[in-house]
């Protein structure tokens, strides 16, 4: 038997005049699911169901937006700076996850205001139950681009990457990194564990009666692997390397603290009482 798996995905579905890339598709599903999950718990609960393409747009805009500002600002400042029309070439690659949340707390923020006209915190408990698997589908996605892996070892798991990836695609002979940790399978799988437990959470225990409670348990349960799994990820950039924590790590510290805080005062607050008529609110009739 191998000690190691030589990785040998490409990148792209379709690769022609118009290119289907795995990572893209990740997104698409993932979002298409989420959807599809926001729309039984708006009906569940009763809320509008134009609430819901409202939600999305603001969703896909603060991820997007939020991690190609949280990649520029985080990590390559020094290089956008020079550039920074550059900082709109998002196909060249560069997501960070940290400014991914960020954004999307500020779309809730922005969705309450102009939509919902509630509190954020009812939109964060709900939302954050299909991000999480959102967020497992776009490390799968990573896994097909042969990035984000983690350091040399010799566990029977470990993953041989093609670094010269677009060399590789035009036709070249691959080049292989030296036996490393799947880190991208590794946060996939914590993060699909939390959506399990944040579905399990809503549907069968009513955690969402308790405001707040689903929300730090999604940035404890996404950002405490995160920081953990950080210790065997290869650094993002060079500079990383002399640092005792890595960014990634410092990034993490915050969300996990907000979290804890949330679970905390969730658990300490009298819960909530919360009328399930299981069909979307009637529409406003415009005057």
């Amino acid at each position: 038997m191998l000690d190691y798996i030589t990785w040998t995905a490409n990148p792209d579905i379709i690769h022609s005049f118009v290119t289907v890339r795995w990572y893209g598709l990740m997104f698409a599903v993932g979002f298409y699911i989420g959807y599809n999950i926001e729309a039984k718990i708006f009906k569940h609960e009763g809320a509008p169901e134009s609430w819901l393409g409202s939600l999305l747009l603001w969703t896909i805009a603060g991820t997007i937006i939020g991690a190609r500002l949280g990649h520029v600002f985080f990590y390559e400042w020094d290089v956008y700076s020079q550039d920074p029309i550059r900082i709109l070439y998002i196909w060249e690659g560069g997501l960070a996850s940290h400014g991914g949340t960020i954004g999307v707390v500020i779309g809730v923020f922005m969705f309450s205001i102009f939509n919902s006209h509630r509190s954020p915190m009812w939109t964060f408990d709900r939302l954050v139950i299909p991000i999480a698997l959102v967020g497992a589908l776009i490390r799968i996605g990573n896994l097909m681009n042969h990035e984000i892996y983690g350091h040399v070892t010799d566990v029977p798991w470990a993953f041989r990457f093609i670094i010269n990836i677009h060399a590789w695609q035009n036709g070249a002979e691959p080049i292989f990194s030296q036996p490393s940790h799947p880190t991208q399978i590794y946060e996939a799988s914590c993060y699909l564990a939390l959506f399990v437990l944040l579905m399990w959470m809503y549907w069968k225990k009513n955690a969402e009666c308790r405001p707040g409670l689903i929300f730090g348990t999604f940035f404890t349960g996404i950002f405490v692997p995160r920081f953990l799994i950080e210790f065997v990820k290869n650094d993002q950039v060079s500079w990383e390397a002399d640092m005792a924590l890595n960014m990634g790590q410092w990034l993490s510290i915050p969300f996990i603290l907000i979290g804890l805080y949330f679970i905390i005062y969730s658990l300490v607050r009298p819960r909530v009482h919360i009328d399930f008529p299981n069909r979307f609110a009637p529409e406003k009739k415009k005057k």
